[in-house]
C-alpha cells in the first residue's frame, strides 16, 4: 500500500524554483531516501510534506493505517502530525533550556493518554539508552549526537506512521553516524515507514529500500537503494568514485 504519493510538486521561495515538478511514491514499511548535493531540493520536499513551506503547488496524498487517503493540500503542520506524519528536522531544533524528558513530552502533544505518553518515553529510552542516563539534563548540554537522538525520540512520541528524518547524520562523528543509522533500521523494522533526507549518500543507500537522486530541484535517477549505490554516476558524484 502506498503511504505517501507526491505528484508534480513545485516549491518556490520568492523567485527561486527550488523543486521542479517531482513525483515520489513511498510504500508502507519502506525506508525511502532522497539524496543529492546541498541545495538539490531534498529538505524543501520533506518540509512541504510536513506543511512548513508556503510556495507549494502539486498534490501530496497520505494514506493512514486504516486505509483512508487524505489530500494534504493547505492543511497546517499540526493537522499532519495528527494524521500520523512526524518530522525530525534538520538542525535538531530541541529546546536547550528544557530537560531531555521535557523535550520528549513536547513531542506527545497530540496524545492525551498518560500511559501512552509514558510508554513513548520508555520506547525512546530503550532506543537511545543515553537519553535515559541524561533524562533530567538540559537539552542544550547534550552532545551533538545526543541531541540528534533526542530529536528523533521526540518525533516518535506522536507514534507516527510516517517518520521523516532531515539530515540525521549532519555533524556527527562516523561512529555515531553508524549508530544512528542502525537505530533508523530498527525503527523501520518495528513497522514505521521512513522518508530520509540525507547528504551522506552511502549510509542512506545502504539502508534504503528505494531512493531518489535530486539535482537542482529535479529527480534525475531513482531505483532500489542497492542499485543506486552501484550506479556509476552516483559513485562518481556522491560516493567518492
Amino acid at each position: 500500500m502506498t503511504v505517501l504519493a507526491i505528484k508534480n510538486l513545485n516549491v518556490w521561495y520568492g523567485g527561486i524554483h527550488a523543486v521542479k515538478g517531482i513525483n515520489i511514491k513511498i510504500e508502507r514499511g519502506q525506508i525511502v531516501t532522497l539524496i543529492g548535493a546541498n541545495g538539490a531540493g531534498k529538505s524543501s520536499t520533506i518540509r512541504s510534506v510536513a506543511g512548513l513551506n508556503r510556495g507549494v503547488t502539486g498534490e501530496i496524498m497520505y494514506t493512514n493505517l486504516g486505509g483512508k487517503t487524505t489530500i494534504l493540500g493547505k492543511s497546517p503542520p499540526e493537522a499532519r502530525v495528527k494524521l500520523g506524519i512526524a518530522l525530525s528536522p534538520e538542525g535538531r531544533r530541541i529546546l536547550p533550556h528544557l530537560t531531555v524528558e521535557e523535550n520528549l513530552k513536547l513531542g506527545a502533544w497530540t496524545r492525551s493518554d498518560k500511559k501512552e505518553i509514558l510508554d513513548g518515553i520508555e520506547r525512546a529510552y530503550t532506543l537511545f539508552p543515553r537519553l535515559r542516563e541524561r533524562s533530567w539534563q538540559k537539552g542544550g548540554t547534550l552532545s551533538g549526537g545526543e541531541q540528534q537522538m533526542l530529536a528523533v525520540g521526540r518525533a516518535l512520541m506522536s507514534r507516527p506512521d510516517l517518520l521523516m528524518l532531515d539530515e540525521p547524520s549532519l555533524g556527527l562523528a562516523p561512529l555515531l553516524v553508524k549508530e544512528v543509522f542502525e537505530i533508523i533500521k530498527k525503527i523501520n523494522s518495528e513497522g514505521t515507514t521512513i522518508l530520509l533526507v540525507e547528504q551522506n549518500a552511502l549510509a542512506a543507500l545502504n539502508i534504503a529500500h528505494y531512493a531518489y537522486l535530486l539535482e537542482v530541484g529535479n529527480i534525475v535517477l531513482e531505483g532500489k537503494g542497492s542499485d543506486l549505490a552501484r550506479d556509476k554516476r552516483v559513485k562518481e558524484a556522491y560516493l567518492g568514485g
